[in-house]
């Protein structure tokens, strides 16, 4: 759970506070704002913070270089239902003027954090110039908690500072889904690769009754196991810690459910050769896409109403329609089985929503990175620089 202090454990009332949250939104070509779901998970702490009598100065990032912020201000100021005005830069002389002029009530978003790589790097002296923007810091934005960025760890330095309600919400809802949660606790990995979800993998060993794992990761496992996956994606170099990760399974009692039939082709651009075949008659040339229905099917027959469900990564290329089936029939499974469920990971979380599932999920987290460090039982560095509960 979260042992720090949130926008509830502090006055903020005639003061300017500043805060992390999250503009880093889909813009559609038409340079308009795409998807708004993490738009609207900002909403409560700023509603809460205005309703207090704060003034707010609102900084965020854009994974995309060079985009600008400014398109994202009047969908802010929709949601809220009030003005929003905008600095051109994070930084200057002309900023610091609109700071100083923000009485209660009102917000001002600054631009792009990363237009000015001392974002990134840390640098102290910008985190000093933003931290004097404000009276009070809070970070709202869960998806860049495990960046050691100066917006992210270098303000909380220099000002009071303290969790945001998304980002408790984000915190406690995973912590509680792995420190106690309703079993049988079920985990499905998905992902390309091993050694990016070795940490994961091992960390929910300890906590789940059951694992499946899916996606080019599995291809990893299967050829461990001495299968052919002909021309698939694998890691060879990853193959003890695949045993490993299958001898601790079995040492602790830990049912980990392989992949027993997949999707394969000869082309992955051209579609050659579509078809789904056992994972011990994938042939030499085949490339494994997808996990097959039969795989589905493990997952449906030990999932339970009352347990949970926590799915990180897709089964398959699952950008691509000719092979979501097995995306698709797993997020299928968890919904129709009444399990609580959880989905971290920005490519999954990306999957449902566009899928049009998203509501039908217990919790869909915000974060990518973020949500993939806590499911491995790390700490969040711009979780720990935050101010701690009193007792």
């Amino acid at each position: 759970m979260l042992h720090k202090q949130t926008v509830k454990d502090i006055n903020v009332t005639g003061k300017t506070v500043l805060v992390r949250t999250m503009l880093n939104v889909p813009i559609d070509d038409d340079g308009s704002v795409g998807d708004k779901k993490r738009l609207e998970s900002a909403v409560p702490t700023l509603q809460y913070l205005l309703e207090q009598g704060a003034a707010l100065v609102l900084m965020s990032h854009h994974s995309h270089e060079g985009q600008s912020l400014a398109v994202v201000a009047p969908v802010i100021a929709e949601l809220l239902g009030c003005d929003v005005a905008f600095a051109d830069d994070c930084l200057g002389e002309a900023t610091t003027a609109k700071v100083q002029a923000l009485r209660p009530g009102q917000v001002l978003m600054l631009e792009n954090l990363r237009f000015h790589p001392e974002e990134e790097a840390n640098d102290e002296a910008f985190a000093k110039q933003l931290a004097s923007y404000g009276e009070l810091y809070v970070n709202d934005d869960f998806t860049t908690c495990h960046r050691e960025h100066a917006s992210m760890v270098g303000v909380p330095k220099f000002l009071p500072a303290v969790a945001g309600l998304s980002v408790e919400t984000e915190v406690n809802t995973i912590t509680a889904a792995l420190d106690n949660p309703k079993r049988p606790l079920i985990a499905v990995s998905g992902g390309a690769k091993i050694s990016t979800k070795v940490p994961i993998i091992s960390f929910l060993l300890q906590k789940v009754d059951a694992l499946m794992i899916g996606g080019a990761m599995a291809n990893t496992f299967l050829a461990a196991e001495g299968l052919q996956v002909g021309k698939s994606l694998i890691e060879d170099d990853e193959f003890e810690i695949a045993r490993n990760v299958m001898d601790t399974a079995k040492a602790n009692n830990k049912t980990v459910l392989l992949p027993v039939d997949v999707v394969v082709t000869s082309d992955i651009d051209a579609h050659q050769n579509v078809r789904v075949v056992a994972t011990n008659e994938v042939g030499e040339d085949d490339i494994i896409v997808d996990i097959g229905p039969a795989s589905v099917g493990q997952l449906k027959q030990i999932v339970d109403p009352k347990g949970t469900v926590i799915w990180n990564g897709p089964m398959g290329i699952a950008e691509d329609e000719v092979y979501d089936d097995g995306t698709l029939g797993v997020a299928q499974v968890i919904i129709e089985s009444g399990a609580y469920s959880i989905v971290g990971g920005g490519d999954t979380a990306d999957f449902i929503d566009g899928a049009g599932l998203a509501d039908k999920f217990g919790f869909v987290s915000n974060g990518g990175g973020a949500s993939l460090e806590l499911m491995s039982g790390n700490t969040l560095p711009a979780i720990d620089v935050l101010l701690d509960k009193t007792s």
